[in-house]
């Protein structure tokens, strides 16, 4: 009972209503703010805000036109091959000469262009329609290599206009020349087909590789031009590999896609 009164006579006493009340200790207010002002921040960049991705997908460096397959019109024994692999051919040029049962016919280029591969040889025995050469279609010999990227259909309706693009070339480590950069020139709507690959590339087992997944979109990259560079194109590091690019080397490329907001909002 005494100390309930001594309670009750310390509430009703006057002498400290003037003495400060601490709500808080000076390390609770610093968390409180840090804590709003994060709260703040996230909130801002969640209506401004936006989340940069990127597709990678194979692919290979060419020239604008692609190349394209040359089929034997004939059947018969290759007699003799009159090209030479990397050779630069007008159109009409002979490339092989056949023995058939009608006697010596000539199989020509198609059109202008160099030869990447030849997959004839002399005494082999070919049909009508085989595959004999893959002739790249070069006008000029300074024609600037592109990078066509195989991506899959669903990512193509993301990619913007220009996008930017980096390549990690086979042929140059990553870790010691960087990667080529690029920025899309075209995006194809129609899905790429094996034989439309291999038709365009002028190689059938590429166009069996890049479609084993799906049939994927052809991308277009335009590469960055850098005079300062031995392969005349721009990279991540300063100087580049030691070399210059040849068509058809494989590549991987990564595509930024169009940004997209972290969060949608729904108005009444």
């Amino acid at each position: 009972m005494q100390f309930r009164q001594q309670a009750l006579a310390k509430l009703q006493s006057p002498e400290e209503l003037d003495l400060p009340v601490r709500f808080a200790r000076p390390q609770g207010w610093l968390v409180l703010s840090v804590t709003v002002a994060a709260m703040a921040a996230a909130s801002v960049w969640a209506v401004t805000g936006s989340v940069a991705s990127t597709v990678s997908a194979p692919a290979v460096l060419t020239h604008g036109q692609g190349s394209y397959i040359l089929q034997s019109p004939v059947a018969g024994q290759v007699t003799a091959v009159l090209a030479r692999q990397g050779e630069r051919l007008p159109a009409g040029a002979p490339v092989l000469r056949v023995a058939t049962a009608d006697g010596e016919k000539v199989v020509r280029s198609v059109a202008a262009g160099r030869v990447s591969a030849l997959a004839a040889t002399i005494g082999r025995i070919i049909s009508t329609g085989a595959d004999v050469a893959a002739i790249e279609k070069v006008a000029d010999a300074d024609d600037p290599l592109y990078a066509t990227v195989y991506v899959p259909a669903e990512s193509a309706a993301s990619i913007p206009d220009d996008a930017t693009v980096d390549l990690t070339v086979q042929s140059a480590p990553t870790q010691r020349y960087g990667v080529l950069r690029g920025h899309v020139k075209k995006v194809d709507r129609a899905a790429q087909t094996p034989q439309s690959i291999a038709a365009f590339l002028g190689d059938t087992q590429l166009g069996e590789q890049f479609t084993r997944k799906g049939r994927p979109v052809a991308v277009t990259v335009r590469l960055d031009r850098r005079a300062s560079t031995e392969s005349g194109y721009a990279w991540s590091s300063q100087d580049g590999p030691p070399f210059e690019l040849t068509s058809m080397t494989m590549a991987t490329g990564s595509i930024r896609l169009a940004d997209e907001r972290p969060v949608d909002w729904l108005l009444p």
